[in-house]
């Protein structure tokens, strides 16, 4: 508990016994004795009516027999006793001596004075304990971090080679700069590291600094700009002014789109103090001032938007791109964060590796976290294989809902719907291999069927897209196939089979009847001041062909689908009952029933059968978008993502 005297009590108090004083001070002033002349004084002496007199100097405080206070002056130099007619019979006379200095009528006069002073003292000191900016506005907030902090190197950073490789020359750089200049070399002043979230860029920056040991400044973007016009270019200067005095350092801004974007762009036009902020980066990076010795790294996930003249030589001249790490990145980013955590034996990072095709190095991380947050629930002293693989499920579905109560009939569709993904990706020649069927709910899903590549992969075809497409329809044509209807739980995987379709289309090239071209200039860049929408590029023939291609792709894929799950059904029923049994199916037990008999699907396409167009009747107009009811998505399938 705080202690009171450190609150907002003291000043309270302090405000009570200022306006105290203040106040008897006020009224002391106000009620001020009356002054009377000598001759009163003499006639009142005569008549007995004074008891005391006070003498100071020329000043004489009277004290009437009735207790009022009153001050006369003496007339010339004269003593009280010589006084004419002044009757000092039973009076008491006391005489003061006037040369000092009256301390206590000063103190009292002064003291209110003081504690004003004293109160708005401790009031501005408390306000700017209280992080109050109001005397530091202007000044730079990036955290500095010493040479000598303990912090982290090149070998605390995994599946980043390359990109290491490239800072390489950094640290060289802030190590041994003579080396460069003496043949004349010049070291890029910006770095800007490129990639998607997690994958590292910070942890990476301040790797250079740790193995270069040279002081390391960070901030974000967005800590420069203000309300305030000029106050982010104010900050950039008391910036590099650091930088410069702690030479050779690292300025590190993270997401420096928040304050690097393209300048007279953006929905309202251009924005003056993000612009203004902008400016000085430039003008600090590249300006009069050479700012030898500090190098300005930056971290961003959208270089896209970022100014022209941010990304030129002599400013951010080099770029290092961080990927989402490959097999052997993620088994060397497991192993850096299974340090410290005590793991069974017969844990293979390598098959973890293999299973988290697509994962960052956050959600690396994160996932060995949530193993050990599972075995210390469990009351486990080590982390099995067992959580490692439910934490897989965990970073990508969720967490299991197992307080959702499902009724028979609607757990039987499920069952049989992540049954035919499985069994239509299992028998399909190009579909990735099927690593585990689930109908637990996780997160907002009922179910889940997890396919895995055998290796990685930075090219698909269309043959791999089409068995996709008709892998993401396998559970619609097993409803179909089993319960003569279908359910909404179809419904994401249709959207995702029919944006994939289009994109084969439209994008890929991949339609022999429209050609290797693309159709549509998509702007997207709202923030930028450009159209959000499509901008059609292609007349209204293009466009029912692009319908036509697209259902025909759509079309075919089903067919695929039903007439492998209608081939081996006995073998959909198989699983499916499995499934409801045991609610999981991975590993070994799952091979063995995809593998048992059935007829596996050849790579020559079905002929679909073509659908006679009868002509349609007038009918009543159909229910605007916005007054349709929103289809609940019940069965969300965790699959491959979809090429860019």
């Amino acid at each position: 508990m705080k202690p009171f005297w450190k609150g907002s009590g003291l000043i309270y108090i302090a405000l009570l016994i200022t306006a105290v004083l203040l106040f008897t001070h006020i009224m002391t002033n106000m009620q001020k004795p009356e002054t009377i002349p000598q001759s009163q004084l003499v006639a009142m002496s005569q008549k007995g009516q004074i008891a005391e007199i006070l003498v100071e100097g020329d000043k004489l405080l009277l004290t009437t027999v009735d207790g009022i206070e009153m001050v006369a002056f003496k007339e010339g130099n004269d003593s009280l006793h010589d006084i004419a007619g002044l009757n000092l019979e039973g009076v008491v006379v006391e005489v003061k001596d006037s040369s000092g200095i009256d301390w206590g009528a000063l103190l009292i006069n002064f003291i209110p004075l003081i504690i004003l002073v004293g109160l708005l003292f401790f009031i501005f000191r408390q306000a700017r304990g209280a992080n109050s900016q109001a005397l530091s506005f202007g000044r730079s907030r990036a955290r500095l971090f010493p040479a000598d902090t303990p912090t982290v190197t090149f070998d605390d950073v995994a599946g980043v080679e390359e990109a290491k490789q490239e800072l390489a020359e950094v640290v060289d750089f802030l190590k041994s700069r003579e080396k460069f200049q003496s043949l004349g070399a010049r070291i890029p002043r910006g770095v800007l590291l490129v990639g998607p979230p997690g994958t590292g860029k910070t942890l990476l920056a301040r790797a250079v600094a740790g193995q270069a040991g040279v002081p390391f400044f960070s901030i974000s973007g967005s800590e420069f700009v203000e309300m305030f016009v000029g106050v982010g270019a104010s900050r950039v200067r008391d910036l590099f002014d650091q930088a410069k005095r702690n030479t050779p350092c690292i300025i590190f801004i993270d997401e420096i789109d928040a304050v690097g974007r393209q300048r007279g762009a953006g929905l309202g036009g251009s924005h003056d103090e993000r612009e203004q902020t902008l400016n000085q980066i430039l003008t600090e990076m590249d300006g009069f001032d050479t700012n030898a010795g500090v190098i300005v790294m930056a971290a961003t996930n959208r270089p896209d938007i970022l100014d022209p003249a941010l990304l030129r030589p002599g400013r951010f001249d080099r770029r290092v791109v961080l990927d989402q790490p490959d097999i052997n990145g993620r088994t060397a980013i497991l192993k850096v964060h299974a340090k410290g955590k005590p793991l069974d034996k017969r844990v293979d990072l390598a098959v973890l590796a293999k299973g988290t095709v697509g994962f960052s190095g956050a959600d690396l991380a994160n996932l060995l976290n949530e193993a050990a947050i599972l075995a210390a629930r469990r009351n486990k002293k080590i982390i099995s294989m067992e959580e490692l693989e439910e934490s897989i499920d965990r970073v990508i579905a969720g967490p299991e809902r197992k307080s959702r109560k499902i009724n028979p009939k609607e757990k039987e569709i499920i069952a049989y719907h992540e049954s035919g993904h499985a069994l239509v990706a299992k028998m399909l020649p190009n579909a990735d291999p099927v690593h585990k069927i689930s109908i637990v709910a996780r997160g907002m899903s009922l179910g889940h069927t997890k396919q895995l590549p055998v290796e990685d992969r930075y090219l698909t075809s269309r043959s791999q897209i089409k068995d996709m497409v008709a892998t993401f329809l396998g559970g619609h044509a097993a409803e179909e196939l089993i319960f003569n209807d279908v359910t909404t739980g179809a419904y994401d995987d249709i959207k995702r089979a029919t944006a994939l379709a289009r994109k084969m289309v439209t994008d890929f090239g991949m339609s022999d009847k429209l050609g290797p071209r693309t159709f549509g200039d998509k702007q997207e860049l709202v923030f930028l001041g450009r159209e959000i929408s499509e901008q059609k590029d292609y007349g209204d023939k293009i466009a029912d062909a692009i319908d036509e291609e697209v259902n025909k792709a759509i079309r075919d894929a089903h067919e695929t689908a039903r007439k492998i799950l209608t081939d081996n059904k006995s073998k959909l029923i198989l699983i499916a009952e499995k499934l409801i049994a045991e609610e999981t199916l991975e590993g070994e037990d799952l091979e063995a029933l995809l593998s048992k008999g059935g007829k596996r699907a050849r790579k020559a396409r079905v002929k679909p059968t073509p659908v006679p167009v009868e002509p349609v009747a007038e009918k009543e107009p159909a229910a605007k978008p916005s007054e349709a009811p929103a289809v609940p998505r019940l069965v969300p399938k965790q699959t491959p993502a979809t090429p860019d």
